[in-house]
């Protein structure tokens, strides 16, 4: 059986991945927080026909003589970059500027936790911080933010800490309530668990066991984490421009490994009609 059929098999399996890739980014286009992948190809190991020998003093050395068997997805990348900012005037909308991720938790312990870039935040009837699916979103302490009664307002500094008006109309800078932004080693090991959120793996940071290990304050030049902007959020860094090119090189990507197979099968075919 020919080779360049299953070669072909494997660059229209690729290729579909890449557009599988291409449509989630262009879906995504509008989401806040959203960071687009890329696929990456690499050959599969190749068939040798003929070995390499090494130049002696009468002859010279000879190169393998090597087939390619087609190609497979070497890594599908989450690219990192940040995104544009959009500008709400809502106090409790953030952004990053710089490294990090907010923290949320599912629960008030901070047991279930997970990194996002989404800070479109809004306080809840028990005054507690929490995202569009109802998480809390956890402070520089590891503990979820909330808001006494006694509050009337407030805004965030570009360290996290929460600037309030109380009751009686002073205003007091409180410490103990701070945005928290964890800082990850490798933001490329993070595992995406939807509703823009990541989960911490082994390989995005190597020492720790949760989100708690890595939380710490927002603008911590020891840290490396970005500060907080109030009344922005950060939208998707997906470039239109660049999907649809790659969109067009998927596409005759497809067709061209289509070709391969239909000269694959004129030639078998071919074969079976020497035999009349």
């Amino acid at each position: 059986m020919l080779r360049s059929l299953y070669s072909g098999i494997s660059g229209m399996k690729g290729f579909q991945t890449k557009l599988d890739v291409i449509g989630n980014n262009i879906a995504n286009v509008n989401t806040v927080g959203f960071k687009g992948s890329r696929v990456m190809f690499q050959d599969i190991l190749s068939q040798t026909i003929s070995g390499v020998s090494a130049p002696t003093d009468e002859s010279g050395g000879v190169n393998p003589q090597q087939v390619g068997l087609g190609v497979e997805i070497a890594a599908i990348d989450t690219i990192h970059t940040g995104g544009s900012a959009m500008t709400t005037g809502q106090v409790t909308d953030l952004r990053i500027n710089g490294d990090g991720f907010f923290a949320v938790s599912s629960d008030v312990d901070g047991e279930n936790s997970y990194l996002t870039r989404a800070g479109n935040f809004t306080v809840d009837a028990n005054r507690y911080l929490v995202n569009a699916d109802g998480m809390f979103v956890l402070g520089a302490d590891g503990a979820p933010i909330q808001l006494d009664d006694d509050i009337n307002a407030f805004t965030i500094s570009q360290n996290g800490q929460f600037v309030v008006i109380n009751a009686d109309g002073t205003n007091e800078v409180r410490e103990d309530l701070a945005i928290g932004v964890a800082r990850v080693t490798n933001p490329g090991g993070l595992e995406k668990v939807g509703g823009s959120l990541y989960r911490l793996t082994p390989n995005a940071e190597m020492d720790a066991e949760s989100v708690l290990d890595i939380i710490g304050a927002a603008g911590d030049e020891e840290l490396g984490t970005g500060t907080i902007i109030s009344g922005q959020l950060e939208m998707s860094n997906v470039d239109l421009t660049s999907e649809f090119t790659e969109m067009i090189v998927a596409q005759r990507g497809f067709q061209s490994n289509s070709r391969i197979i239909t000269t694959s099968d004129e030639i078998l075919q071919e074969i079976v009609n020497l035999k009349r």
